[in-house]
């Protein structure tokens, strides 16, 4: 249990289902299986980026999105994976030479959706919830785009009829295979991918509220069955056989190779399901717990690892259709999970007919939505830093790799984190009688006290007649040595212009600190601490 800030006491076990209404269920249920009607082909497409079989993508729809029902915070949240996530893993994975196929799921896939859990338990016990949403928007728009450039060119080859998937080796390589794709294009299936996007994208423009992803896998199916495509050339996805998640052990080979494509991939994964569950939160809700969201999701992976799932974190689109068809708890998650049960034990068969650029089309509409131009001109409106800071992070992921560029946004945001700590952050009174008052604005950090000491100083060496300087603490909760010391710095450097310094309104917190140093001992024992 922990107590929220409303003083209420939330439950960590089913905590969405706290004050649950009977009249709540058919609302719930009709959610269930609308957001289902999206995320089922959605993640079997998505399983299809990393070059896993569709039942990976099933899989996904299962057990991460049952243990999200069970332990996570957000009422409406559909929690299976994410193209970002997709394509994270498809990087990673060929970044270790595992060659995965769309037969068999690697064991390998187990051991990074089991470290990315690993790692976010890790930041859960150490409570980095509130610090790893510190990575600011334009970093986040940067990686997107360039997440959404490299799957939408990765998948044009299979949009033109070939079985070649190139998105984990990175824009360059897949806008090579698209240059070579593009000679020995099969016509049929330029057709049906042409139609397929164009009908996926007027769902999205015109009816949102519509399957479109369902329907479009739906016609797919239909037109392979009745023949239509018999001897064109279109290629099928593998035979799909029974689908039902079975505990594997995983493969720890490559586990050092794994590391640093887990870490991206927890980190994307928090990002996008702290993001869906606050933007899907309705007021009046019970605020979104980032510890209990990190809880949620690294448990999703934990447990997902074992059952072959693509690691695991909330998406946008199938939440957005699961609060729109009024979901009101993740009761409508547990009823999106019996759907994928079903398909995966019942639908095998039916799912083998599924054409190769189908799903290549639902994978190519999903990320198109990636690459935000509106964002990407807003930031050049509001600031040119935060549109350049996109424009890098999304350069270094075409270029130099999808993971690269994770690890650059994370570096460059906490640059940009400390500059911003390194600015002073005072206010100055009026002198009155040569005496001066100076207020803190902020805490005193290792990054900004010696900037607010020399900034300090300025003003005291701009004021004519001065003799007292006092600076009000009453902001500083917690203090350190290194600030201490400066502060000591700082009486030395005032006294040297002829200027007694005086300290005033310090809390209970940070003098019991203070008392212990002798600097500040001798200062209250002159009478300049009040």
């Amino acid at each position: 249990m922990t107590t929220t800030a409303t003083g209420g006491r939330r439950s960590w076990l089913l905590p969405t289902l706290a004050g649950y209404q009977r009249s709540w269920l058919g609302r719930d249920i009709l959610a269930g299986v609308s957001a289902g009607a999206v995320v089922i082909p959605q993640a079997m497409a998505y399983a299809t980026i990393a070059n896993l079989p569709v039942q990976a993508g099933l899989y996904t729809c299962v057990v991460p999105m049952l243990v999200y029902a069970l332990l996570g915070g957000s009422r409406a949240m559909s929690v299976s994976t994410t193209s970002t996530i997709a394509t994270l893993t498809a990087t990673t994975l060929v970044s270790v030479g595992v060659v995965a196929s769309s037969n068999d799921i690697p064991s390998d896939l187990i051991t990074l959706t089991l470290l990315v859990g690993a790692i976010l338990l890790l930041a859960r016990l150490l409570r980095l919830g509130s610090l790893v949403e510190i990575i600011n928007r334009p970093t986040l728009i940067g990686i997107q785009v360039g997440v959404g450039t490299t799957v939408a060119i990765g998948q044009l080859p299979k949009l033109l009829g070939e079985t070649d998937n190139p998105t984990g080796s990175g824009f360059i390589r897949s806008l090579v295979a698209v240059i070579q794709a593009v000679p020995s294009a099969n016509l049929p299936t330029v057709i049906l991918s042409v139609c397929s996007v164009l009908a996926l994208f007027l769902f999205k423009r015109f009816l949102p509220r519509v399957p479109g992803p369902l329907i479009v896998v739906g016609v797919g199916i239909v037109l392979v069955a009745v023949g239509v495509f018999t001897g064109s050339g279109v290629q099928l996805i593998a035979p799909v056989e029974q689908a039902f998640p079975i505990p594997v052990l995983p493969s720890f080979d490559n586990v050092p190779g794994l590391l640093p494509g887990a870490f991206a991939i927890a980190v994307m994964a928090f990002l996008e399901s702290a993001a869906v569950a606050r933007g899907i939160r309705e007021p009046g809700e019970r605020a979104i717990d980032s510890n209990q969201e990190l809880l949620a999701t690294a448990a999703a992976n934990v447990v997902g690892g074992f059952y072959q799932t693509l690691p695991a974190a909330g998406g946008f689109s199938q939440s957005a259709v699961n609060k729109g068809a009024g979901a009101r708890s993740q009761v409508a998650g547990l009823v999106t999970v019996a759907l994928a049960l079903v398909a995966g034990l019942f639908l095998g068969p039916v799912l083998s007919l599924l054409p190769q650029a189908t799903l290549a089309s639902l994978v190519f509409v999903a990320v198109f939505g990636l690459i935000d131009v509106r964002a990407i001109a807003q930031l050049w409106r509001i600031s040119k830093r935060d549109f350049w800071v996109a424009v890098v992070t999304s350069v270094i992921g075409l270029t130099a790799g999808l993971l690269v560029a994770v690890g650059a946004g994370v570096v460059l945001t906490l640059i940009l984190v400390l500059s911003a700590l390194n600015k002073p952050r005072v206010g100055v009174s009026d002198p009155v009688d040569g005496v001066l008052t100076v207020s803190l604005l902020g805490p005193l950090y290792t990054a900004n006290v010696l900037s607010t000491e020399q900034a300090i100083l300025a003003y005291a060496d701009s004021v004519e007649g001065l003799r007292v300087l006092v600076l009000d603490m009453s902001v500083i909760q917690e203090t350190s040595v290194t600030v201490l010391d400066t502060l000591a710095d700082l009486d030395r450097e005032l006294a040297g212009l002829g200027v007694e310094f005086r300290l005033t309104r310090l809390p209970a917190g940070a003098l019991r600190v203070a008392e212990k140093t002798e600097w500040f001992r001798g200062l209250d024992a002159a009478g300049r601490v009040s």
